[in-house]
C-alpha cells in the first residue's frame, strides 16, 4: 500500500530536525537555509559548516560499521538552533555523498542506519511517534485503556511490511484483528516498539527511494567536490566487506554458488529468505565457519538485529542443521546458476552444496601437487 497521500503538518522544529527525512522536513530545511544563509556552497565549501560536515561524514562511519545505527544523540543539543541545524545539515550532507557515490550498496546500508536510529528514537518518542505512525501507515490508532496505550494498524499495512521482518512475532496468525486493524504488542515488545519497528520498514524504504531520485541529479561538478568523501565511504565499504570474508577454514574460492549468493546479498542489504538465511546458516556451521564469524553475514540484513541474529545461529549450531540440497534450494529460490552457468554444477551427479565444494578441494590440492612437482 502507498504512503498516505496526505501527511499531517508538524510544527514542531524538534521532531522536523531529529527526523530530517521526514516529507514536512524539506520545508523547515528550507526555511533554515534561508534564515541562515546556507547555500550548497556554504555547506561543501564554509569554515562555519565544517562541523556539519563531519557529523555528516560520522552518520556514514557509524552505517558502514554496522553499529547499530546512526547514533541517536546529536553532538549537540537539538532543542537549541545550533543543534537543529547540525543534524538538519549533516543528514542533508550525508545524502550528497552516498547520492554521489552512486552506490547502491552504500545508499542501502545509510538507508538502514538511519532508519534503525529512528527505530530506537521512536521507542521511547511519545510525542513524535503518532504524528511520524501517520504519516508512514495508511490505518493507525491508539486505543487507551486502564491507563496504557495498544496502537493498532490496518491490516493492508501490517501485510505489506511483516514479510521483510523476521521472526514469528511478526506473522499475522500470532496477532488478534479487530475489524480490519491488527492488535500490536506481545510479551517481549510491547506495542509502541512493535510499532516503532513497523515504521523502520516504512522509514527505510522512502530514504531509500529518495536518495536514488537523487543520484540521477548529481552533476559532474558536484561528484567531484565530493569525491574526497565519497572515497572515504567507498574505502570503508571495501574493508568491511573484507573483514566479513576473511574466514578461517575453507577458502571462499570453493564455497558453492547458493553460498556465495545468500552472503552477497545479505552484505547488500537484500532481504534473503527464511530458507536462505537458515542454509547459509547451516552450510557454515558445518564447514567449520566460527558462530560469530556467521552472524557477520546478517549484519546488513534489512530487519538484523544482533541479539536475535545470535540466538537464531546458536540454534542452528547446537542444533547441527543439515544443509539443504539442491533441488530444496532451487524450490525455495536460493540456487545462484541457471544451467551452463558453472560447469561444476551441470553435473549429472550434482544435488549438493558440500558434493560442490568438496570437489573444489579436490581440485585446488590436484593443482597445488601439480605445482609442488614442477617446482621440484
Amino acid at each position: 500500500m502507498p504512503l498516505p497521500l496526505q501527511v499531517p503538518i508538524i510544527e514542531d522544529e524538534v521532531i522536523l530536525a531529529r527526523y530530517p527525512f521526514l516529507p514536512q522536513s524539506s520545508d523547515f530545511q528550507r526555511k533554515l537555509a534561508t534564515e541562515n544563509s546556507i547555500s550548497l556552497d556554504v555547506l561543501l565549501d564554509s569554515e562555519r559548516m565544517e562541523e556539519t560536515r563531519t557529523r555528516g561524514r560520522l552518520r556514514l562511519v557509524e552505517s558502514i560499521s554496522n553499529k547499530g545505527g546512526v547514533d541517536a544523540v546529536s553532538m549537540r543539543d537539538i532543542h537549541t538552533e545550533e543543534g537543529r541545524l547540525l543534524e538538519s545539515f549533516s543528514y542533508s550532507y550525508a545524502r550528497l555523498v552516498v547520492c554521489a557515490s552512486e552506490q547502491e550498496v552504500l545508499i542501502s546500508r545509510w538507508a538502514q542506519a538511519e532508519a534503525e536510529r529512528a527505530e530506537r528514537l521512536l521507542r521511547e518518542d511519545d510525542v513524535a511517534l503518532p504524528i511520524i505512525a501517520q504519516t508512514y501507515l495508511s490505518d493507525i490508532k491508539l486505543i487507551t485503556h486502564a491507563g496504557r496505550g495498544d496502537w493498532q494498524v490496518g491490516l493492508s499495512d501490517f501485510i505489506e511490511i511483516c514479510p521483510k521482518i523476521t521472526g514469528e512475532r511478526w506473522r499475522l496468525v500470532n496477532h488478534d484483528v479487530i475489524d480490519g486493524k491488527v492488535m500490536l504488542g506481545d510479551k517481549r515488545m510491547d506495542s509502541q516498539q512493535q510499532l516503532a519497528r513497523l515504521l523502520r520498514e516504512r522509514i527505510k524504504q522512502q530514504i531509500m527511494e529518495d536518495a536514488l531520485r537523487r543520484m540521477g541529479e548529481v552533476t559532474d561538478d558536484l561528484a567531484v567536490r565530493l569525491a574526497e568523501a565519497v572515497g572515504m565511504a567507498g574505502n570503508l565499504i571495501q574493508q568491511a566487506s573484507s573483514e566479513r570474508l576473511e574466514l578461517s577454514g575453507i577458502e571462499q574460492g570453493d564455497w558453492p554458488p547458493c553460498m556465495r549468493k545468500a552472503v552477497r546479498e545479505l552484505d547488500a542489504g537484500i532481504n534473503v529468505n527464511h530458507f536462505g538465511r537458515l542454509f547459509l546458516a547451516s552450510i557454515s556451521a558445518t564447514i567449520g565457519i566460527e558462530q560469530s564469524a556467521c552472524a557477520e553475514f546478517f549484519a546488513n540484513a534489512p530487519d538484523y538485529n544482533a541479539e536475535t541474529t545470535s540466538y537464531q545461529i546458536g540454534h542452528v549450531y547446537d542444533r547441527a542443521y543439515t544443509p539443504a540440497g539442491c533441488p530444496k534450494l532451487k524450490l525455495n529460490a536460493c540456487c545462484a546458476v541457471q544451467p551452463g552457468d558453472d560447469s561444476l554444477c551441470d553435473q549429472p551427479w550434482m544435488d549438493h552444496p558440500m558434493k560442490y565444494l568438496k570437489a573444489q578441494q579436490r581440485r585446488r590440492k590436484r593443482e597445488e601437487q601439480v605445482i609442488e612437482e614442477t617446482s621440484d
